[in-house]
């Protein structure tokens, strides 16, 4: 749980701010999206590995 203590008299969107930044470095946001809706183990499988054969692709080009 993320808390964020607010001064007397400070701004809402200053804390909003703050709140939204600690949740970004803690990873809340990251995970949330992930678990939005449900991947398949084997759909993440094959994702990750078109995405290795495309890096694969980029380096082989360069040289």
């Amino acid at each position: 749980m993320i808390i964020v203590p607010v001064k007397e008299g400070e701004n809402i969107e200053r804390a909003l701010k703050k709140f939204k930044r600690k949740a970004e470095k803690t990873g809340i946001i990251k995970e949330v999206r992930t678990r939005k809706q449900y991947e398949k183990p084997s759909v993440t499988k094959r994702v990750k590995m078109q995405h290795a054969i495309y890096v694969n692709k980029l380096h082989t080009a360069e040289d």
